[in-house]
């Protein structure tokens, strides 16, 4: 059907593209100025009518493009550069977020996979600990047919804090909270995924505990494999380039 191809996928707006479209608009309008400073967060919450958790996300986007700079004691203010690169580059911003789980997925994919392999070669025994009581918690959620998705992605943030690489643990951070909203968006991780998902996070625990970077790594590359592949696929379906029947 020729004429499917002409449909886009429906963008519904999350509070976080909310928030970053609010400060687009009140920079694009002049009424926030390079170097101005944000209001207290607890004020912005208060006004926004959001909680804490999506203005942060919302901040921690903005910052990683350098949109916004957080200061020591003069908090959250705008970016150094012009209105005209702001506007820009909050747009790419809110484009990924729309579009593009592919992208998200495949730079999850390389940061995790280097990830494990930095975390086998200087993980700390604080940091396994930190890890194995995320498993612990992850396996409670199964065992109770709960969800899981938050568990699974606090796993693999506690191997990004063990990796000692502070930039890695930042991507991680900023790329997380799209990636668990697609997933319970999608009914990512139903059925029997949880169970086997636990089971391969033990293996990636097992070799980063015998610092062993080299399994580590490809363990934790063959773990994602399956949600690469379903990135993959939906891609192809959201830009209309599925198999015809």
């Amino acid at each position: 059907m020729e004429i499917l191809s002409n449909f886009s996928r429906i963008k519904i707006e999350t509070p976080v593209d909310k928030i970053i479209n609010q400060i687009k608009e009140l920079i694009t309008s002049g009424q926030l100025k390079p170097g101005d400073r944000l209001p207290p967060e607890r004020k912005l919450c208060e006004k926004l009518g959001v909680g804490r958790t999506h203005l942060r996300d919302a901040i921690k986007k903005l910052e990683f493009y350098g949109i916004l700079k957080t200061l020591p004691q003069s908090g959250t203010v705008v970016g150094g550069m012009g209105i005209t690169a702001l506007e820009g580059l909050i747009s790419d911003v809110l484009k990924l977020e729309a579009n593009d789980f592919r992208a998200l997925v495949e730079t999850r994919v390389l940061l995790e996979v280097n990830s494990a392999k930095f975390a086998a070669m200087r993980r700390s025994d604080n940091d396994l600990m930190h890890m194995s009581k995320a498993l612990s918690d992850y396996e409670k959620a199964v065992s109770k047919g709960a969800d899981t998705v938050e568990h699974d992605l606090m796993f693999h943030l506690k191997i990004a804090e063990a990796s000692n690489n502070t930039a890695l643990k930042s991507l991680m951070l900023i790329i997380s909270p799209d990636i668990l909203t697609h997933f319970k968006e999608n009914n990512i991780c139903v059925g029997d995924r949880p169970v086997s998902a636990l089971e391969e996070h033990y293996q990636i625990f097992e070799h980063i505990e015998a610092q062993n970077p080299e399994l580590a790594s490809e363990t934790m590359e063959h773990h994602l494999q399956d949600i690469l592949s379903f990135s993959l696929k939906q891609n192809g379906m959201i830009n209309g380039k599925t198999q015809k029947s």
